[in-house]
Formats: structure tokens, sequence, C-alpha cells
């Protein structure tokens, strides 16, 4: 029991700014933590959910929307969505697997980069600004908490792209079978209990956005790096809010 808490504690430590300083450090609890993703989505959910509920009382929803993304930011420091500037950046920009490496190893942002963010904020705040309100929190959580799904079938199919020792290599090719399924339990029943009979195309969108994001990155670079588990990440939510968005 003690080891859970710890390694959910390594989760909510390496996925938000939560001050858990307190928590040991273990080289191997990253890998194991990754089947808590998505149990930090659904409190992030949570958090943005009554943020944005709260808000649009008082605001129009596209400023709501705004402000409720930057909350989210700083709750999260941020970190999937400089990885999908960095993935931006190398991928648009590299020829070859040598110089998207290189490019993903350096910290300044380039055009790529500053479009694919500006991209993901806007579409990501038009969409939470056009969810319905009854409907809202579930969307929004069941967005966190795929997303941050993703990071388990990545992480147990593909290699690290690069030798070393970063937050990536900790999880590619690290997670185990037994973290995919139980991570997968997990989110599929916070995503059902939320969705209902909607579940389906929110699961089916990620699923596919994982498998293809997970298929580009092989075919460029035999891998992942930390920077491809934040960019597969932000596409998934984007996925989810889409699907709350959609007119059959």
């Amino acid at each position: 029991m003690i080891r859970i808490f710890q390694d959910m504690a390594t989760a909510f430590q390496f996925l938000t700014r939560l001050p858990l300083s307190g928590v040991p450090h273990d080289p191997n609890a990253l890998s194991r933590s990754a089947k808590f993703f998505p149990l930090v989505g659904l409190v992030i959910g949570i958090f943005g959910s009554v943020i944005y509920l709260w808000l649009v009382r008082h605001l129009p929803a596209a400023i709501a929307a705004l402000l409720t993304l930057a909350c989210l930011v700083l709750a999260t420091g941020g970190l999937h969505e400089d990885g999908l500037a960095d993935v931006a950046d190398a991928f648009g920009g590299g020829w070859n697997r040598e110089q998207i490496l290189g490019i993903l190893k350096d910290s300044r942002i380039g055009t790529f980069g500053t479009l694919a963010i500006l991209v993901s904020v806007g579409s990501r705040a038009l969409l939470l600004s056009n969810l319905p309100v009854g409907r809202f929190a579930a969307y929004v959580i069941s967005g966190h908490v795929l997303c941050r799904w993703t990071a388990l079938p990545l992480g147990y199919t593909l290699p690290s792209a690069r030798e070393g020792s970063g937050q990536g290599a900790r999880i590619a090719r690290q997670i185990s079978g037994g973290s995919l399924v139980l991570g997968t339990l997990i989110t599929v029943a916070i995503v059902g209990y939320a969705l209902r009979r909607e579940m389906w195309l929110p699961f089916l969108s990620t699923l596919a956005i994982t498998f293809a994001s997970g298929l580009y990155y092989w075919r460029r670079i035999r891998g992942v790096t930390g920077d491809c588990f934040g960019a597969t990440n932000q596409l998934a939510e984007i996925a989810v809010y889409f699907c709350g968005v959609w007119q059959p």
C-alpha cells in the first residue's frame, strides 16, 4: 500500500505543479506510476470544470474558457504544451532522424512551435466554449483522462529514440503489461461513468491518434522522447473536445 501511494504521488509530482517534494526519489517509480496518469487527469479535469462552470456564470463562454485554460497550464506547468512545441519545431524543421533529435534538445522555441501552441490553445478555447454546459464536466474530465492514458500504449510499445536518462526514456518501453491493463481499466471506468454511451467516439478517436502518432514517431525517429508523449497528449485532448461539440 505504501508503494501504491508513493507511485500515485509520483504521478502527480510529474504531471502537475503540486508541492510533493517529500516523495522519495526512485528512478523506476515513473514507469510504475504511469498507470495512475489517468487519475491525475481526473483531478485536473475536475479542477478545470469547477473553474469554468463558475466563471461562465459571470463571463462570456470564450473568456471563461481561455481563463480556465490559463489555470490548467499553471497547474500542469505547461508540460504538454512544451512537448507539442518542441515536436512541431523538430519534425517541422528536421529532415532526418539526427536533425530531429538535435532540434528536440534545443530549449528555444521556433516558428513551428509557436504556431503549434497558438493552434492548440485557440482550438481548445474555442471547443471548450462551445461544449454544452450540461455535458462540460463530462467531456473535460474524459479529455484529461484519455489524453494522459496515451502515455501507456506509447510507453509500452515504443523504445526511447535516444540513449540517456531523460524522463521520456524512463517511460519508453518501460511500461509493463500490468500497468497498461490497469491504467486502461481505470480510464474506461472513469470515461464510461462520465460519458455513458457517448464514450466510444472519444475513446476511438484517442486510440486512433495514439496509433497514428506512434507510427509516425517510429518512422521518423525510431522511437519516442518525452516531448512526443506531450504532443500526443495535446492532440488527444483536442480530439475529445471535438467529439463533444460534434453534431451527429
